[in-house]
């Protein structure tokens, strides 16, 4: 459980990776704000209070590793590191240009800190699977954790994946899936329902989690929570855009492009919840 300094140190260090999030889009003038914006929460229990990692030793073998299979999110991803020193901060602002380290899905051959490359939906589920499993046999003290979208788990891949990390016990492998209920194309239900996402995790063998994925409480006691014989899925209801008004109440905010006004306006109420936090 979190204490007071805990919960207000992730607060901040949540709306720090939203700030960097938006700067980092708002250099190019668009991008995948609203998948960023709503696992801001998670990424920052995670860099902040949960995961064993090194900035100074990116490649450390004992590391916890992050795999971000709904690769567009990684702005978010870039601004999390970038904050914890993987790399000068001011870099991310080069997101998606000409030779830059960060290209708008993850590449663990360009970018520092960036433990598997994804991007095509559905793949970087086997990939955490197979490196996972590849530590436990190796008898690393180490845990992997898997972030999948929700419009992602309509890929098949996604459930051979799920299959296989129960079948094989990788209990080193800590799923989270971001329920925000929106895909691309419109809601989830519409596109392709998934349906009770924790009972299918259930009935694949996994322990299911059901939380709140902004609350930073629950998230913290959900990854602070030890795997027994079963690995663990934690489906997280979050709010898609989760953090500026402005993106939270449109509905096509998958990906946006917008005037550089409107970025200023979000990182000035951004920048408003930081100073409030002080």
């Amino acid at each position: 459980m979190l204490d007071k300094k805990q919960e207000k140190d992730l607060r901040r260090l949540a709306l720090e990776i939203r700030i960097g999030t938006v700067e980092a889009i708002k250099s190019r003038g668009f991008g995948h704000i609203g998948g960023c914006l709503s696992v801001a929460d998670a990424l920052a229990v995670l860099y902040g209070a949960v995961m064993k990692v090194d900035p100074k030793n990116p490649g450390w073998e004992d590391r916890d590793k992050l795999v971000c299979s709904k690769g567009h999110a990684g702005p978010a991803v870039y601004a999390a590191l970038g904050i914890k020193g993987f790399f000068p901060y001011e870099d991310i602002k080069t997101l998606n240009q000409p030779g830059t380290k960060f290209p708008s899905h993850c590449d663990r051959t360009k970018t520092p800190g960036v433990d598997m490359t994804t991007g095509s939906l559905g793949q970087g589920t086997s990939l955490a699977a197979g490196m996972a499993l590849g530590d436990k046999l190796k008898g690393r003290d180490s845990r992997t954790f898997l972030f999948v979208g929700d419009g992602e788990a309509n890929e098949g891949q996604v459930w051979e994946a799920a299959m296989f990390t129960a079948a094989k016990k990788i209990t080193n492998l800590v799923w989270l899936v971001d329920n925000n209920k929106k895909q691309l194309d419109g809601y989830v239900k519409d596109v392709l329902d998934s349906g009770d996402l924790r009972a299918k995790f259930e009935a694949f063998g996994f322990d299911a989690l059901r939380i709140d994925g902004n609350d930073l409480g629950q998230l913290y006691d959900a990854l602070t929570k030890k795997a027994e014989d079963k690995p663990i899925a934690i489906i997280l209801d979050t709010v898609k855009g989760r953090g500026v008004t402005e993106v939270e109440e449109t509905m096509a905010n998958h990906s946006m492009t917008v005037a550089e006004d409107v970025f200023d306006r979000w990182l000035s109420e951004l920048n408003g919840q930081l100073e409030a936090l002080s």
